[in-house]
């Protein structure tokens, strides 16, 4: 198949920093590529994966993340690209690109990678079947189970490239972003009642990322607590690989989490709150602990190394690995062009006009 990939225009793919549509967009397009299928990648600033890359903005406008204008106009250049480009199939991960999906003449398949509650909901609704929604998790798609899905695939990483480790160092790790819904308070609060010494990784850009720090996290830096700054690739590689646990504490229904399943295929396991897909990424006893309650954090934290590395790392290779991702989203892309052949034939035969007795017309 050829397959257009259209990314976020606010990272480059991969992302030297943050950035985890951009982390998963980068193994997706070379997963499909050593599969043998032809990508080309539409994106902002430069490529480094396999693909054929198409830019729209060069640098991209991270700055700028949270303003309309740089979606719309990335949508409305990578629609015009995508026009001559002869695909089987598009495949966006943009906000506004899905409103170009309706004009063109082969199916678009959309990523769900945010919370379907609420606007964006209403967003996939509107859209309707001009669009097929993935959702990256079971979870996800149960909140909405009257969109037009076609199927769950979830997130995935090449295991290859994050570093085993069996033996961990004294500390655990909070990496993401300083949103208050990550609950990265609940993480400092837990560590310190276990004792054990936390260090802090994450995207701290955005207007309600500074408040959240400003008001929850910086009086709560210390002895014991420290703020190492945005982890970009190799960074972050580290901080997974040597950290004793991964501290999870989301206090809303994230769809996936890409950093569980980034520390379990370093061998480090993760403690987690039991919130959105947490369930379907950790098993708990086994890669982690799933609670229920924040007050069973510390005794958690403190029971990590029952958790075997091997365990976790395995469990990745299974379930999470790039591989099993590209085929997962081989079959929507099948399942969608085979939909769009029958669509467009029923069509055609809709418009044919009333063959005499005896004869078939189509």
């Amino acid at each position: 198949m050829r397959i257009v990939m259209i990314a976020p225009p606010w990272y480059e793919v991969p992302p030297r920093g943050y950035g985890g549509i951009e982390s998963m967009l980068a193994d997706l397009v070379d997963g499909l590529s050593r599969r043998g299928h032809d990508v080309v990648l539409i994106g902002a600033g430069r490529a480094g994966t396999s693909a054929r890359f198409l830019c729209t903005y060069d640098p991209p406008p991270s700055e700028r993340i949270g303003e309309s204008m740089p979606e719309v106009v990335h949508a409305a250049k990578a629609s015009r690209m995508v026009a001559g480009l002869g695909a089987d199939v598009v495949h966006d991960h943009s906000t506004a690109g899905p409103l170009t999906a309706a004009a063109r003449g082969v199916p678009t398949v959309v990523t769900c990678h945010g919370d379907v509650d609420g606007e964006l909901v209403e967003y996939y609704r509107a859209l309707g079947r001009d669009v097929s929604v993935v959702a990256i998790s079971e979870a996800q798609r149960r909140v909405a189970p009257d969109l037009n899905w076609a199927g769950v695939v979830h997130n995935a990483v090449d295991t290859a490239s994050f570093p085993f480790r069996k033996d961990k160092e004294d500390w655990v790790l909070w990496l993401g972003r300083f949103n208050p819904d990550k609950g990265v308070h609940l993480a400092i609060d837990a560590a310190r009642a276990a004792g054990r010494r936390i260090l802090l990784a994450g995207k701290l850009t955005e207007q309600v990322e500074k408040d959240y720090f400003d008001e929850q996290i910086k009086p709560r830096l210390g002895p014991g607590v420290e703020y190492v700054g945005e982890a970009g690739t190799a960074r972050k590689r580290e901080l997974l690989s040597a950290a004793r646990c991964l501290v999870f504490p989301i206090i809303w229904a994230e769809p996936f989490g890409m950093v569980m399943i980034e520390a379990m295929a370093c061998g480090t396991p993760v403690v987690a709150l039991d919130r959105g897909a947490v369930p379907e990424v950790v098993v708990d006893g086994v890669t982690g602990f799933v609670l229920s309650r924040e007050e069973d954090l510390p005794g958690a934290i403190g029971a990590v190394g029952a958790i075997r590395p091997e365990d976790c790392r395995s469990h990745v290779r299974r379930k999470f690995d790039v591989t099993v991702m590209a085929r997962g989203y081989e079959r929507v892309y099948r399942q969608v062009i085979a939909g769009a052949s029958v669509s467009g034939r029923r069509a055609v035969d809709l418009a044919l006009p009333a063959a005499p007795d005896g004869l078939m017309l189509g």
